[in-house]
């Protein structure tokens, strides 16, 4: 089986023009819900969640009612406008009023969701807004479980935004409200459609323009039409050509074109929104793997969870910019976006570096824990619809997104959600045609057969098993889904930094020992295996950094799930961080010797992804080695009592030193 998809896709949407963004991160009024008393309050700022009780891993951590007052002043300037309130992400569900009036609830916790305003406010004056925020668990609302913390508060961006009467939509899903697509690409030129969503009042006449531009601002295409506006919100499409086109191809050359999208009226323009797009196409082949613009790339994933120690999912600009550079550095060219949609800077970020990304709504199974992901009832199936929606339009445009997850580790027992997966796969092909859906899944069954694309979550040497098992595995599922593109959404191991042994061995999962030197073992064996299998269309390694998990009592601490190759603030990147950075980054030459944390060991491992490495020892040269996947090794080493200073050295210049202490036993 084989999947074609030609694609013209960007970034989120940057406000030009007459359209005014406020930001109201800065003083709000928290109280948790069970506050009855008048005045009583914490000043906060945003993003922010409640749940540092969570973080300390308090399996009961509050799961119920936040409230959010501010006082803001309307600008003066803005009469005659529409005024638009938006959220970037409320975990769970948020209701919100505006003068003590409700206007509008939004049922989910890892999108964006807009009201307007306009007939609440008064330009000039002050207005109140409260935002009633409920993060307890809902037998309606995606998630229903999950192993990770289901944090809440508002944690992303809030906006305030006016327009003019007629402008580019905000309320169509709170998406950017411009959709770019393409119909083929070649080497002489690109063609495609530019939809823009146009808000008026009845009878306006307006022209709608759509001008593409390169990366140095130079117009590649340009349109206009005269519309006139029916009060409601109609599409204006138009017919693209790009001649000689630079594709985006991924982490080589991420190229990025614009399309800007104005409103002009009588009195000049009203509105203007621009996104970054990108120029590309992919394909997926059951036997050879994922293509981009015709090659062949090796999708070498991680997945990445968007919390981090001491403040929870409440990240800023710079958490996000952090975590993508550790990515970039280790040399991952690919993303999987667990368990839900993220921020929107992630997935610009994503288009910025190249990464290819696998995006997906929060339809969580319990994994190997109690309870269900799916209860068959049709406001939880009406809120999965919405969800993924959601996801679709708001992030239509990013090159980076190649596959729409559909679900994570569900089960069939009791409420089957098999004939609701293929609901949300024709959904997904409804919204967007141009991508595949894909699926994590942890077992055998019909919902393995629904996405186009399926992938599996395996911890051969973890959960038992050997972890070189993983091969025999993919052997099998290339035989038993004959013509179906497998790959691994999910392996990875326990590694605490301060757990250490001389000679690592297999432990219990569920234990409070998980050795750093083991899970970097696992991994070794681990990429070797699926290196040498091509037909894996994309393997994902769980988990980036280690996050928060309050039900969790075992590995380092309580509450924490450290299968991360990073530590939960960032500070340590482990061992098996190196491994894979021998092994992918390919730019950026390096030394680093293993178990620097551990006890003198009989045996110095190297990683490298230079071609040779030299040991010393206190000085003393134990040769040169040739590594394999980036493994270099010397054995039966004889370290002197007290202070032992070994250096791992190659051509160029590259070197790294740890002091390595035995103890004097005469």
């Amino acid at each position: 089986m084989r999947y074609i998809i030609a694609i013209w896709l960007g970034i989120a949407a940057c406000p030009l023009s007459a359209r005014e963004v406020v930001s109201l991160n800065r003083s709000w009024r928290f109280t948790p819900g069970h506050e009855t008393r008048k005045n009583v309050y914490a000043e906060v700022n945003l993003p922010h969640t409640w749940n540092s009780d969570a973080l300390a891993g308090k399996a009961d951590y509050y799961r119920g009612v936040g409230n959010y007052e501010k006082r803001v002043t309307i600008p003066a300037g803005w009469k005659g406008k529409r005024v638009f309130l938006r959220f970037n992400g409320v975990n769970s569900v948020a209701n919100v009023f505006v003068n003590g009036r409700h206007v509008g609830e939004h049922r989910g916790g890892y999108t964006a969701f807009a009201f307007e305003i306009t007939g609440r406010v008064t330009p000039g004056e002050e207005c109140t807004l409260l935002a009633r925020v409920n993060n307890a668990m809902q037998l309606d609302v995606m998630p229903l479980v999950g192993d990770f913390n289901m944090y809440g508060g508002i944690y992303r961006d809030v906006e305030l935004v006016a327009v003019e009467p007629a402008h580019v939509s905000l309320t169509d899903y709170a998406s950017p409200g411009v959709y770019v697509t393409t119909r083929e690409i070649t080497a002489r030129r690109a063609t495609g459609s530019v939809k823009v969503m146009v808000t008026g009042p009845a009878g306006e006449e307006v022209t709608v323009s759509a001008r593409v531009t390169d990366a140095g601002g130079k117009t590649a295409w340009s349109g206009e039409q005269a519309v006139r506006c029916d009060g409601e919100t109609r599409a204006v499409t138009f017919d693209v050509e790009v001649a000689n086109p630079r594709p985006w191809q991924g982490r080589d050359d991420p190229y990025l074109y614009a399309v800007e999208a104005a409103v002009t009226g009588v009195t000049g323009e009203s509105d203007r929104v621009r996104v970054r797009w990108g120029i590309r196409e992919y394909t997926v082949d059951a036997e050879r793997g994922f293509f981009l613009n015709g090659r062949r790339v090796q999708l070498r994933g991680v997945c990445r969870h968007q919390d981090r120690a001491e403040i929870g999912n409440a990240l800023a600009p710079a958490h996000h910019r952090e975590d993508m550079e550790i990515i970039r550095e280790m040399g991952a060219n690919a993303i999987r976006l667990a368990h839900y949609p993220q921020d929107r800077l992630v997935h610009d970020l994503c288009d910025e570096h190249g990464f290819i990304v696998w995006a997906e709504i929060p339809f969580v199974g319990p994994g190997g824990y109690r309870d269900k992901g799916f209860v068959d009832q049709p406001s939880f199936r009406a809120n999965g619809r919405q969800q993924l929606t959601e996801l679709i339009r708001q992030n239509y445009n990013h090159p980076s997104i190649c596959f729409w997850g559909l679900f994570n580790e569900l089960k069939e027992e009791g409420d089957n959600p098999v004939e609701y997966l293929r609901e949300l796969r024709e959904l997904a092909a409804r919204e967007d045609p141009s991508r595949l859906t894909t699926g994590a899944s942890n077992q055998g069954g019909a919902l393995n057969r629904v996405t186009d694309v399926i992938a599996w979550n395996l911890y051969y040497g973890w959960y038992g098993g050997k972890p070189s098992s993983i091969g025999a595995w993919a052997d099998r599922a290339r035989v038993e889904y004959a013509g179906v593109p497998v790959g691994i959404s999910e392996y990875g191991a326990g590694g605490s930094i301060l757990h250490q042994e001389e000679t690592p061995a297999q432990p219990v999962a569920n234990s409070y020992w998980h050795p750093e030197g083991w899970q970097a073992y696992f991994h070794e064996e681990h990429w070797k295996a699926i290196d040498q299998r091509p037909f894996l269309w994309g393997t994902f390694a769980w988990n980036m950094f280690d996050f928060g998990a309050a039900h969790r009592t075992e590995g380092e601490i309580d509450g924490k799930n450290d299968k991360g190759l990073v530590t939960f603030d960032r500070k340590v990147k482990k061992d098996a961080f190196y491994f894979y950075k021998a092994n992918w980054n390919r730019d950026d030459p390096f030394v680093y010797i293993a178990g620097r944390r551990g006890p003198a060991p009989r045996q110095v491992k190297v990683y490298s992804n230079c071609p040779e490495v030299e040991l010393l020892v206190n000085g003393r040269s134990l040769g040169r080695r040739r590594g394999e996947y980036g493994i270099f090794s010397w054995e039966g080493i004889a370290f002197v009592p007290g202070e032992n200073r070994v250096t791992a050295r190659a051509r160029g210049g590259w070197e790294d030193h740890v002091t390595f202490f035995t103890r004097d036993t005469r």
